[in-house]
């Protein structure tokens, strides 16, 4: 039996194929891969095809790793997903921009865009430029001497009817959808054929990409809305 902390599930849905791939974290490679490629396009409204191909892999899996599937994160590649960036500036009239003080804003931030786009949910925020001083910088430094702090923040979203259709389908096998990745973007940050999908969406879901802003709900016990907001001071 393979203990579910040591493997990782990932489900990659797009127009043309879908793949379930099963990562082994410790030697980060999958132990179990299969795929099912469309002749003619899939319909994310019809999702007979993906029923029937959960069907035939749920249970190969939960038997090779000798444990039930609880949980998995679902890779969509879709035209619906939204890409929008959004700005702020504020004054800082501490005259010290520190991690706390980022913190505020990006929050801000994530609420702003929360307001405006509320058929929407986040899959990634990325945050593109720190502007200080009127000089761009590509990553944080911490304790900046400025009286303002613009940052430009990309927002990758997928509507919520869509993960609604996702969640209620994956409830049937009892399994969770803990985490949305968008496909275009993992592969854009990448660009390498030659890396597996899974490789590259485990990377990235634990910090790979130090200006992502790794996002967690705040009903975790003891533990703040930006648990991993230290790998943008790296």
């Amino acid at each position: 039996m393979i203990e579910e902390t040591d493997f990782e599930t990932f489900l990659y849905i797009s127009k043309n194929r879908y793949q379930i791939f099963v990562f082994d974290k410790k030697k980060l490679e999958n132990i179990y891969i299969e795929q099912l490629k469309a002749y003619n396009k899939f319909d994310f409204n019809d999702l007979n095809h993906l029923s029937k191909f959960l069907d035939e892999n749920i249970y190969k899996i939960e038997k090779l790793v000798g444990n039930f599937i609880r949980n998995i994160i679902l890779i969509i590649e879709s035209d619906e997903s939204l890409n929008v960036n959004i700005s702020i500036k504020k004054k800082n009239y501490a005259n010290s921009i520190n991690q706390k003080y980022l913190e505020n804003n990006l929050t801000e931030l994530k609420d702003l865009f929360k307001e405006n786009y509320q058929e929407k949910s986040i899959m990634h925020m990325i945050v593109v430029n720190y502007i200080v001083n009127g000089k761009k910088l590509s990553s944080f430094v911490d304790n900046l001497n400025s009286n303002h702090l613009c940052i430009q923040v990309n927002f990758v979203s997928i509507s919520n009817d869509l993960t609604f259709i996702f969640d209620k389908l994956l409830e049937k096998y009892q399994i969770k959808i803990t985490q949305y990745m968008c496909g275009n973007y993992i592969k854009n940050f990448f660009d390498d054929d030659n890396i597996e999908l899974s490789l590259m969406a485990y990377k990235l879901k634990n910090g790979h990409n130090y200006n992502e802003v790794i996002l967690v709900p705040k009903s975790i016990e003891n533990k703040g809305f930006f648990e991993k907001f230290f790998q943008l001071f790296s």
